[in-house]
């Protein structure tokens, strides 16, 4: 009798998980890294390929890395987000060009405004995944010690900047170095 009760049983345990993954919100995955260093890593830079970007240009100031890509379709929604964000001069937004034809990459900066202090160059994927990203676009936000203290999952939205981006930057800024 067990034996034809355990599927039936197994059967409405996963349909329980299945119920309660569809009320969850898929941008707030908590990340292993909040609280961490940002991870080393030392690429390329868009605008200049023989000069390399790393990790320590987030040291000093608070700062946000977005990873994005020309063919992502909602790193396009987002930019004009970024391109305002920037625009209020806030903290320095350094981009993760990731997995992005370069000559492409900078064409569209060129054509629609680069929000970007800065841009490393992941090519292949590898450092993204070090920082545990899961697609484009993500956006991190690192304080003045390196420390990464928040990850946003997918395209930043006007209420997401006024709600979570902004109040936290003004705290990180505002704490003792």
């Amino acid at each position: 009798m067990f034996k034809y009760l355990l599927p039936v049983i197994l059967f409405f345990v996963l349909c329980g998980f299945l119920f309660i993954g569809l009320y969850k919100d898929p941008s707030k995955v908590d990340s292993p890294l909040i609280g961490k260093p940002a991870p080393e890593f030392s690429l390329p830079r868009l605008e200049q390929p023989n000069d390399l970007f790393s990790e320590k240009e987030f040291l000093g100031k608070v700062s946000i890395l977005n990873v994005w890509g020309t063919w992502c379709f909602a790193c396009k929604q987002e930019h004009h987000i970024l391109l305002d964000l920037a625009k209020r001069n806030i903290a320095p937004i350094y981009g993760l060009n990731y997995k992005d034809d370069t000559e492409q990459a900078k064409m569209y900066l060129r054509d629609f405004g680069n929000p970007f202090v800065s841009n490393a160059v992941d090519q292949l994927g590898r450092v993204a995944i070090d920082w545990g990203v899961y697609g484009a676009p993500e956006t991190f936000i690192m304080d003045k010690k390196g420390i990464i203290r928040h990850k946003h999952i997918g395209p930043l939205t006007l209420e997401d900047v006024e709600d979570e981006i902004l109040p936290l930057i003004q705290n990180l800024k505002n704490e003792a170095s």
